[in-house]
């Protein structure tokens, strides 16, 4: 029996069949190094979809700050330690004025739903809005808030103090085009207005400032400014998660909000933060955070470990002193712009969107009504697979190819990328 064969039956026998493998035929990954995963045969993969692995693949000056502190010490917060506080300021440095209080958690799910308790917490509600295909985790309070996974295949109706608001999706959503702004802001305001009937009061309005699993949505602009007015004006508070599109990956910008030119009440944080490593943190201001501690102690057994501190300052160097950031514009406008090339050539391409190096192909079947190709989707990724490239699919509709290197993929990838893109969407054109 294959090595190969008997990792799947393994996997059968003592795992939840709920966890999904990529590609129709998985493969056996036993090494990684920068943009690059290697297989049990030793045939190279270029990376074009592990955003969690943000500096790339085993990076050694991550790796030697984790093992470095790991030999020295790992214990919990409730010692003095210099490393959590030498992390948590250069961490706060990233983020705008106020944003200067960190609450440190192991995953994007524990900090996000860290975020709903402090806001809970602060305004004494639960009324939370979210957008349609929102993903927010996989914890029972965040699938509540997670039209993505709640609206999906096993899910349940969400508790009535969820309010979902349509997609803001100048494509596909229910209004469509360049001008489309208002009309989702005042699906925002009917939300606020049937709370206050209600005699309820907003806690949140939860959201990413570039939808991930929803399809790479880059929201209308001018929608999340002045959806926030109306929150705040409303007494709720605003929460960015920022677990999938943050430090650096906008290119124009560390964070994800600051492209809508907004500053949040509350930033949640994970995947790449740590490179890999169970790492996160939710940042907020002080007055929130004083009005948090009403007596109930936060405590984390792993959350704020010298070891992840370790880890994620080094990740905060490396995107510095290698300018990772500056290279996902770079990168990132000229793919995109090589993108908008096929897309005039293929009538199976949708639409192109995204912003640096998170980038999604929205995939049809007909120009007129927009229909979802979700087949070809499929094919197209598996297909890639096989020509050594790892890209994904996403979106409610699961047609959106979806393209989140990590940070180090550079301008001979991107042409690599689109090269064979190319060649197989040749393959598939008119099947």
């Amino acid at each position: 029996m294959s090595n190969h064969k008997k990792i799947l039956e393994l996997r059968k026998q003592y795992l939840s069949p709920s966890l999904s493998l990529s590609y129709e035929d998985p493969i056996h990954i036993v090494r990684g190094e920068g943009q690059y995963l290697y297989d049990a045969e030793g045939l190279r993969y270029l990376d074009a979809v592990n955003n969690i692995q943000h500096v790339g693949h085993c990076h050694p000056k991550v790796m030697s700050a984790a093992m470095e502190q790991n030999a020295l010490l790992n214990t919990n917060t409730r010692y003095l330690d210099k490393t959590i506080v030498r992390y948590a300021k250069l961490l706060t440095k990233k983020l705008p004025d106020g944003l200067d209080v960190c609450f440190f958690t192991n995953s994007g799910s524990e900090s996000n739903d860290l975020a709903l308790r402090i806001a809970r917490c602060i305004t004494g509600s639960k009324e939370t809005i979210v957008l349609d295909g929102a993903y927010h985790g996989h914890l029972s309070s965040l699938i509540e808030i997670s039209p993505y996974k709640h609206n999906a295949p096993g899910g349940e109706s969400p508790p009535d103090f969820v309010y979902s608001i349509p997609r803001p999706d100048s494509f596909r959503g229910i209004y469509r085009g360049d001008n489309c702004t208002a009309d989702y802001v005042n699906e925002v305001k009917k939300v606020i207005y049937k709370i206050n009937d209600s005699s309820k009061t907003l806690s949140a309005f939860f959201v990413e400032a570039l939808m991930g699993c929803g399809g790479q949505i880059v929201l209308p602009e001018g929608f999340l400014k002045k959806s926030f007015e109306l929150v705040r004006k409303s007494g709720g508070l605003c929460i960015a998660d920022e677990v999938q599109i943050g430090f650096g990956r906008m290119g124009t910008d560390f964070w994800g909000f600051e492209t809508c030119g907004v500053i949040p009440d509350i930033v949640t944080l994970g995947k790449s933060i740590g490179n890999g490593h169970p790492l996160s943190a939710v940042v907020t201001t002080k007055e929130i955070a004083d009005q948090f501690n009403n007596g109930m102690e936060y405590f984390n057994s792993y959350g704020g470990n010298p070891v992840s501190c370790a880890i994620g300052e080094a990740v905060l160097h490396v995107i510095e002193d290698e300018g990772l950031q500056e290279n996902a514009e770079i990168v990132g406008s000229y793919l995109i712009e090589e993108l908008f090339k096929l897309q005039s050539k293929y009538t199976f391409i949708g639409q192109i969107r995204g912003q640096g190096l998170f980038i999604g192909i929205e995939l049809i079947s007909n120009t007129d009504t927009l229909k979802p190709n979700k087949t070809l989707a499929a094919k197209i990724v598996n297909q890639m697979k096989d020509a050594g490239i790892l890209i994904s699919i996403d979106g409610p509709d699961h047609n959106v190819l979806k393209i989140k290197p990590p940070m180090v993929f550079n301008l001979e990838n991107a042409n690599e990328l689109v090269i064979n893109l190319k060649t197989i969407f040749n393959k598939n054109y008119d099947s």
